[in-house]
């Protein structure tokens, strides 16, 4: 069932994206080569406890992390661990939810360290641009399928691959409620969008093909050849003519400056 959300809701659901978004800005501050996810890890659970918010992820059907730590070929959900150190050249996407006011908060990021090549910095430079050419379509009396064909027709034309098999969702009271957001349909197809609809939409793209392996952990899905992937996220409210969007990488901006993509 998709719920519409009140106005009042919608700015509850503002607040717990600002507090992790504000978490994300602390997270970027240590990224390093040298540093570990869990320390990245540590530092997020912190803040957003320090501040009055729930990790939503910590003990999610038994997730052990506040974050969702992948780096390099891994697509998402990779645990923060103390022996996984960044290096000059990698990425990393830091994936994370918050609860606050009972409502939940969902948003993702990938990030440089150090000195990235110039063609992964473009597999991160598409992927944010899929991201906001979804987050165009998630207007009101839009299709759901117009979300996906933007996201992957403008991946595939950049010649890189959609994962398939995680998806974007609805958010609120609940971190995962319907619907389903795919990042890869055909336009026209889908639920008609409502306005008062809250969508996490969050394109994971893929360098190399779009086959991924789940690790013996159980959580980190890779890519199988082993090549880069990017994942951004925002969670979104649908309104009439434009998208309100709910998440913010603005923090994130501050701490990057000029190497924000």
């Amino acid at each position: 069932m998709v719920f519409l959300k009140t106005d009042e809701e919608v700015e509850w659901m503002r607040q717990s994206n600002q507090l992790l978004g504000m978490a994300y800005g602390e997270v970027a501050k240590a990224i390093a080569p040298g540093v570990t996810t869990a320390q990245l890890d540590k530092i997020a659970h912190d803040f957003i406890c320090d501040h009055g918010g729930i990790p939503s992820c910590l003990g999610y059907e038994g997730y052990p992390a506040t974050l969702c730590t992948s780096v390099n070929e891994q697509v998402v959900h990779g645990i923060p661990s103390k022996e996984v150190v960044l290096q000059d050249g990698d990425i990393i996407s830091i994936d994370g939810c918050v609860q606050l006011n009972g409502f939940h908060a969902d948003s993702a990021y990938t990030f440089p360290v150090g000195d990235v090549k110039p063609e992964i910095m473009q597999l991160l430079k598409t992927t944010k641009e899929c991201l906001y050419l979804g987050i165009e379509q998630a207007v009101t009396g839009k299709r759901l399928g117009d979300i996906s064909f933007a996201i992957q027709n403008h991946a595939e034309k950049a010649g890189y691959s959609v994962c398939r098999e995680f998806v974007g969702h609805g958010i609120g009271r609940d971190m995962h409620e319907d619907p389903e957001v795919c990042n890869y349909g055909r336009r026209g197809n889908g639920i008609v969008l409502k306005s008062g609809m809250t969508l996490a939409i969050e394109p994971m793209i893929m360098m190399g093909r779009r086959n991924v392996i789940i690790e013996d952990d159980g959580w980190t899905a890779r890519a199988a050849d082993r090549k880069p992937a990017a994942h951004y996220e925002l969670s979104v409210c649908v309104r009439n003519g434009k998208a309100d969007i709910l998440s913010t990488f603005d923090y994130i901006k501050e701490v990057l400056g000029d190497r924000y993509i």
